[in-house]
């Protein structure tokens, strides 16, 4: 069994996991979910993960981080800072561990191949609409009604855009879990960054942009792999 340290991306609070942390610890798994809140306007990556290791208490082994969405450019710094045994970009940001760019850079550079032009300047927080049509359109209705719930903005302070992420330690396997219906991030890049950024091979889901919440128990079992 392990531990999984769930990152929440920046439409959603932690109660977003709480259908993915049941079915982990039906399964046996511990589980943490961190809260990436605070007045943390100059904070780096660094500063994030020093704030989401403090959340993460009488953990002996060493965790599998799990991040979604936008979460993912923080993903180095909060797994390095916890000694994870892996890392796990969810439906989530690949950032350019060996080539230096940083997430505006990649934005500059990339925004139409990484994103679906009808998310660019979508609303999900505020609009319903926007939540239902982008986040959680694969949701049976009762599903969707609690999903509405868990909106919750989270911005990462300017200078996260602007850093470069560096390598990840040898020692921190990494994966992504790429959903094949995300109408959010291009399912095609995130392929393509699993492969040339963390050098390892994408593992499919049939979701949208959000697993944890329309099929928990299928993530659950998936993640659970990554824990052997």
């Amino acid at each position: 069994m392990a531990h999984f340290v769930l990152v929440h991306g920046t439409t959603q609070s932690p109660v977003g996991w709480d259908r993915l942390s049941g079915e982990l610890r039906a399964r046996g798994h511990g589980v943490t979910t961190v809260d990436l809140t605070g007045d943390a306007q100059d904070w780096t990556p660094a500063g994030y993960a020093r704030h989401a290791a403090a959340q993460v208490r009488d953990v002996r082994e060493r965790p599998v981080v799990v991040a979604h969405s936008g979460a993912g450019v923080l993903l180095p710094a909060i797994a390095e800072t916890l000694d994870a045994a892996a890392a796990v970009w969810l439906a989530a940001y690949v950032p350019d561990l060996a080539g230096g760019a940083s997430m505006l850079d990649d934005i500059k550079a990339r925004r139409e191949v990484m994103f679906h032009a009808d998310w660019l300047g979508a609303d999900p927080v505020s609009d319903p609409g926007a939540a239902l049509r982008f986040l959680f359109h694969d949701c049976d209705p009762g599903t969707r009604q609690w999903a509405l719930g868990t909106r919750r903005l989270f911005n990462p302070a300017p200078p996260v855009y602007r850093h470069s992420p560096g390598a990840l330690p040898g020692g921190i396997s990494r994966a992504a879990i790429v959903p094949g219906a995300d109408r959010t991030l291009r399912p095609e890049w995130l392929r393509q960054a699993a492969r040339q950024r963390l050098g390892a091979d994408p593992v499919a889901i049939d979701t949208g942009h959000c697993p944890h919440v329309s099929r928990p128990g299928e993530l659950a079992d998936l993640l659970g792999r990554f824990a052997r």
